[in-house]
Parts: structure tokens; sequence; C-alpha cells
């Protein structure tokens, strides 16, 4: 019998598994890291908060008058900063808690799943920077012209605040990091034997209707936001179904849970 080990280092039984306390007490620990590593890359990018800030402006300057935000409250301009320090805390610390992520989960994979923890931080990072560069680049110019140049702009002006700009803007990025994880959780489910490829196949229609869901209620009331993000999540499905299956073919039924 293989000693286990907790977080701390304690062994517990491997006959028995972890506690429900254990479980929690292990979470309480990851996330306390990854807070702490979030906090940390804040300080990081409170250096570039001012050319982040000018970039976030950019996709919306042009529908507004002299290409600037208001803002009603002293504080304000301060709040805008540390959201988007907070946001970029977020994004820059994805590789730690990616990593923390998979520390709580890998004791409960078998021995030759372990090695895929370069891949799985990887690919967590790389998906998480596609759905916000996704966003930034297509889906938020899309969305801002058709909601302030299509409609309403022969009777009206756009006057947005900083605070409801940076919001929606902030929403949108991590929003669209996150659904891009989609892949990642798919794929750890195949590992967990909770899923497979033929289960991924049968309930495609099912998974559909609940990404057309999802996808209608995170993205602005809008036709074109939804379906620029439905679409790649489609296609991020039918991937995971592919490695779900590569992945399941690959395990060694001699193999044991350590």
């Amino acid at each position: 019998m293989s000693n286990l080990l907790d977080s701390n280092g304690h062994p517990i039984d491997d006959g028995q598994g972890q506690t429900l306390t254990d479980h929690l007490s292990e979470l309480r620990d990851r996330l306390i890291k990854s807070a702490y590593g979030i906090l940390a890359m804040m300080v990081v990018a409170w250096n570039f908060r001012e050319k982040v800030l000018e970039s976030i402006v950019a996709p919306v300057q042009q529908y507004l008058p002299n290409g600037k935000l208001i803002f009603l409250s002293p504080t304000d301009m301060f709040m805008a900063h540390i959201k988007i320090t907070a946001m970029l805390g977020i994004i820059f610390s994805c590789p730690i808690w990616l990593y923390q992520l998979w520390k709580f989960i890998s004791p409960g994979l078998y021995a030759h799943e372990k090695k895929y923890s370069v891949a799985f931080i990887g690919s967590g990072v790389g998906l998480f920077l596609l759905g916000s560069g996704f966003c930034y680049f297509l889906v938020l110019p899309a969305a801002l012209k058709f909601l302030l140049q299509e409609f309403g702009s022969s009777v009206g002006q756009a006057m947005l605040t900083l605070e409801e700009y940076l919001s929606f803007f902030v929403t949108m990025i991590l929003v669209f990091g996150a659904a891009f994880e989609m892949p990642l959780i798919i794929v750890l489910l195949g590992l967990f034997g909770i899923v497979d490829q033929k289960f991924l196949r049968e309930k495609r229609r099912y998974a559909i209707v609940i990404l057309a869901i999802v996808a209608a209620i995170v993205t602005p009331p809008d036709l074109l936001s939804m379906l620029m993000l439905l679409v790649p999540l489609m296609v991020l499905y039918e991937i995971s179904i592919l490695i779900v299956g590569l992945l399941g073919r690959r395990k060694a039924p001699e193999d044991s849970r350590i």
C-alpha cells in the first residue's frame, strides 16, 4: 500500500482516501495560494495600467465624442485603474492558479496521467489567452459597431461612462477567456472516467443547446455576439471529443491510482 501525502506533507490512508474535511482544507490552501499569486501579479501589472487603459478604450473611441469616455465621480478613474490591475492580475497569474488546480486534482489521477501536468497548464494558459484575444480583436469591435453604430446613431450620440464601459470590457474579456477553457474541463472529466468519446458524441445535441444558452447569457443582448461565442465553443467541443478519444485509447488498464 503506497503512502499518500496531503498538501502539508501528512500521510493519509490510501485505502479510505481523504475525508471531506481534508479535501476542503486542501481546496482552501490552493485558493489562498492562487489569491497570493493574483495579488503578486497585480503589483506587477500596476506599472502597465496606463498603457492597458489606452488599449481598452481603443475599440470604442470612434463612437465617442472626442474619442473619450466620461466619468461622473472623482473616484471613478482611480477605481478604473484598480479594475484594470485586477483583470491583469488574473490573466498574468493564469499559470499559477492553473498549477494550483492541477495539484488539487492530480491525486485522483492514474500514475501515467500525472505526466500531463505541463500540457494541462500550458493548454490552460493558451486557451485563456486565445479566448481573451478572440474577444478583444474580433468580438468587441463587432459588438460595439452593432450596438453603437447600427442602432440609434442617426438620432443619438453615445456618451459612455468609464465605469460602465470598463465593467462591460472586463466582463467580456474574462468570460471569453474562461469559456475557452471548456476543452480542458472536458478532458479532465475524461481522465477521471466521468465521460468518454461515445458519451460526448451521443450528447452532442444537448451540449449545443447548453452552449447556446450560456452564450446568450454571458454575451451582450445581440445575436452577433452570441454566435461569435457559440461557434468557437462548438469547434472546441468537437476538438475535446477527439482528445478524449485519443487519451482513452492510451489508458493502460494495469495502471493504478496513487
